[in-house]
Formats: structure tokens, C-alpha cells, sequence
């Protein structure tokens, strides 16, 4: 399989619990990238890296053949978002982030815009954790949501968001906006035995689904 038609798996390094949970979007085939401190995950995910990136000021750089890429400490981009950024470079298409959200409420902000980041490109992007599944929902997108998750929450994280409908759904909107300092469109329910849908006509939402209620 060419490379670029395999998905992206960048590794992060913060706090995962569930190993099991996240093994279960991993594929066999994914291209990861393992990013400094994200290295402590290797044997929990179950996965080897296939590049290496970070500045190692929070992780030793291992002794390895894999390819690795030794960053400064003083730099404008982060190890993870370096990572991205070198993906993009190599071609990648789809990805999936792991490792992304939890102690540092400022990294996870930075790699949460991430997936903005990859939206605009055309890219298809997600982040799991050990709750939730985050990605970014482009303008004029219908995105389906099976009644497997717990709750679905709509964030506006990017300005004024119009045209916002949802559809079989505990709380159904039509025509609406949600602006980035009132946030209504959090802790949703879809209706057992259906698929709720989301879609907004002008500007993107985060949709984040919790696996767990």
C-alpha cells in the first residue's frame, strides 16, 4: 500500500488510561508518529513507530533506527504539531489522533485546533481519547450519529455558527446559531433506535461523542 493512501496515527503524550478503548480505532496499517513523550504509549497501543519526532525534553530519544526527527526545545510549533505538519508533507490524507487531551488544558486547545486546522486543508481527522471521539464538522456537512454513544455535544469553537439543524435527536434544532460564548448544543441524546443527524449551513461545529455516559 503506498503511503499516503495509509492513515496517519500521531501519538501524543498525554494521559491515556484505557488502552483497550484506543486499540480498538488503531488499524494495522496506520503510519504512526510518535511525538516525544507520546514514545510511553508504544507497548499500551500496541504499535511501533514509524517516525519520531520531538525535542526529547520530556522523554529520552531512544536508541533506534526508526527515522527520527530531533527538534529544538525553543520553537514556535509544538512536537505534536510539528508532527502534523510533516505528515502533511509526506501526503497523508486521514488521521487519527491519540494522546491529545488531558492535563494540559493548553495542549489540549492547541491539538483540539488541530483538527480545524486539517478540516480547511480537506483532511479527514479525528481525536480519541479514553471518553470521547472529537472531529470537526465542515460547513454544509451532514454528519450521522448512531444511538451507541452516550451523549453528542456541538461546539462552536471558530465564530457564529448558522444554519445549525439536528435531527432525531433528544433536543432537536432547526435553523439555529450558536455563538463560541453561549454554548447550548452540549450533552445531547440521540433517540434509541435511531440515527440522529447534524449539519450546519454556515460555519463549523466540533462534534465530540462520549462513549461514556
Amino acid at each position: 500500500m503506498e503511503e499516503t493512501k495509509r492513515r496517519c496515527l500521531i501519538v501524543g503524550g498525554a494521559p491515556i488510561e484505557d488502552y483497550e478503548r484506543v486499540r480498538h480505532y488503531i488499524r494495522r496499517d496506520d503510519y504512526v508518529i510518535c511525538c516525544d513523550c507520546g514514545l510511553k504509549h508504544r507497548e499500551g497501543l500496541e504499535v511501533e513507530p514509524d517516525l519520531i519526532t520531538g525535542d526529547f525534553d520530556s522523554y529520552e530519544r531512544p536508541e533506534t533506527d526508526v527515522e527520527t526527527i530531533v527538534l529544538p526545545t525553543e520553537k514556535d510549533d509544538t512536537d505534536t504539531v510539528y508532527a502534523v505538519s510533516e505528515a502533511l508533507r509526506r501526503g497523508f490524507d486521514e488521521f487519527l489522533l491519540v494522546g491529545m487531551t488531558g492535563r494540559r488544558l493548553d495542549h489540549t486547545l492547541s491539538n483540539v485546533y488541530i483538527l480545524l486546522r486539517l478540516s480547511e486543508l480537506g483532511k479527514k481527522a479525528m481525536i480519541v481519547d479514553d471518553y470521547s471521539e472529537i472531529e470537526y464538522i465542515p460547513e454544509g456537512k451532514t454528519v450521522e450519529i448512531d444511538d451507541s454513544y452516550a451523549y453528542f455535544s456541538l461546539v462552536a469553537i471558530d465564530g457564529k455558527v448558522s444554519g445549525v439543524t439536528i435531527k432525531d435527536a433528544k433536543y432537536e434544532l432547526n435553523d439555529a446559531e450558536i455563538r463560541p460564548y453561549y454554548q447550548y448544543a452540549v450533552s445531547n441524546e440521540v433517540i434509541p433506535g435511531k440515527t440522529a443527524k447534524v449539519r450546519t449551513m454556515h460555519g463549523s461545529l466540533l462534534l465530540i461523542r462520549d462513549m461514556i455516559g
